[in-house]
């Protein structure tokens, strides 16, 4: 039976996809609402349902071929949104959406190294994280982050001592901040955006015009370059950006201070960043946002990730990222990822997320 429906799927998906009609919200529906109960009893069903949709069509960009970017830095006139017609390359607010075959690497190099950009790169490495994700993570940064301007890693963790020693290139460097472990991964999780906020006003703001926050069980696997950089830096979730924004996992709960009813896009909290007073005032809101939860006994659906799509729904990115910086192969193919930058580490809750 399960196969019966998905082949109906299927066909009648592929008859509309060829003929461009587009206006598909009760198919979508449709598909959405059977594959969603059939992957919870069977894991295949979920691969399944994410082959299809990436046959779901993208927005496009807004805006008429001879206008320019309203927001970004001025080395982001030289994007080519029209390069890549089977995405969307900006958004309504006329921010630029970076994919592969939209920019020059080299000159993005060149204009920040004339400007003399530098980056802080926050990652956190708490409990059995550290030894499963942490080394792997700094090997491939250097390989792939930035490579073309000076960098500092942060490094929180609660047990300083077992941080591997990395050899860093030229103008490279790593620093180590102590943080409180926390019962809960939960709380880990929400705690970062105190931690962030407290080095960027006495470390990062001294020395880094840019500020990039990632998770630590990811590995950069290509070039994740200056042409990321912006004012304020957002990433497409992987799982979310072909579907339908009534299917995004946006916290409903009332209560709650990251409630959101719509919003633009879903994003990843696994990677984003933008200046360092951009930065600060993203995790310093966020962190008033969940503490304010905390006291009203309300924990948000995604704890610090649903905090950071509301903070973004507010204050509109000024750059996004397409899921190319930061995919899991367990998606499979898609025809709009023609590179990939950062993969999803293998996720082993189960026991990275006991707590001692």
């Amino acid at each position: 039976m399960r196969c019966s429906y998905l082949a109906i799927i299927t066909s009648v998906w592929y008859s509309l996809y060829q003929c461009k009609c587009y206006s598909l919200s009760i198919f979508v529906s449709l598909l959405f609402t059977i594959c969603n109960r059939l992957r919870k009893k069977k894991k295949r069903i979920g691969y399944t349902m994410g082959y299809f949709e990436g046959f779901l069509p993208m927005s496009r960009c807004p805006q008429a071929p001879a206008e320019k970017l309203k927001l970004g830095n001025s080395i982001d006139a030289s994007l080519d949104l029209w390069s890549r017609g089977d995405v969307q390359t900006c958004t309504d607010w006329g921010a630029p959406v970076i994919w592969d075959g939209m920019f020059d690497p080299d000159h993005y190099d060149q204009a920040h190294r004339k400007n003399h950009s530098s980056v802080s790169l926050t990652v956190f490495a708490v409990g059995r994280y550290l030894d499963a994700y942490l080394k792997a993570f700094l090997l491939s940064a250097e390989r792939h982050f930035m490579v073309a301007l000076p960098v500092t890693y942060y490094v929180f963790t609660d047990v300083p001592e077992r941080v591997p020693d990395i050899h860093l290139g030229p103008r490279r460097s790593l620093k180590v901040v102590r943080v409180q472990r926390h019962s809960r991964w939960q709380d880990i999780s929400m705690m970062r955006m105190r931690a962030i906020t407290d080095a960027i006003e006495s470390q990062i703001r001294h020395h880094s015009h840019y500020v990039f926050c990632f998770d630590v069980d990811q590995v950069f696997v290509g070039r994740f370059g200056s042409e990321t950089l912006g004012d304020s830096v957002a990433l497409l979730h992987a799982y979310y950006y072909h579907r339908p924004k009534s299917f995004y996992s946006y916290d409903r709960n009332p209560r709650s201070r990251a409630y959101m009813e719509t919003g633009d896009f879903y994003y990843h909290a696994a990677v984003f960043g933008g200046s360092w007073q951009t930065v600060k005032n993203m995790t310093e809101t966020c962190y008033q946002a969940i503490m304010e939860d905390k006291e009203n006994q309300v924990e948000a659906l995604w704890h610090d990730e649903s905090h950071l799509n509301k903070y973004l729904w507010l204050h509109k990115p000024s750059k996004v990222l397409s899921p190319e910086y930061c995919w899991d192969s367990n998606i499979g193919y898609r025809g709009d990822i023609h590179v990939t930058r950062m993969l999803w580490s293998e996720k082993k809750y189960d026991t990275l997320r006991v707590t001692e």
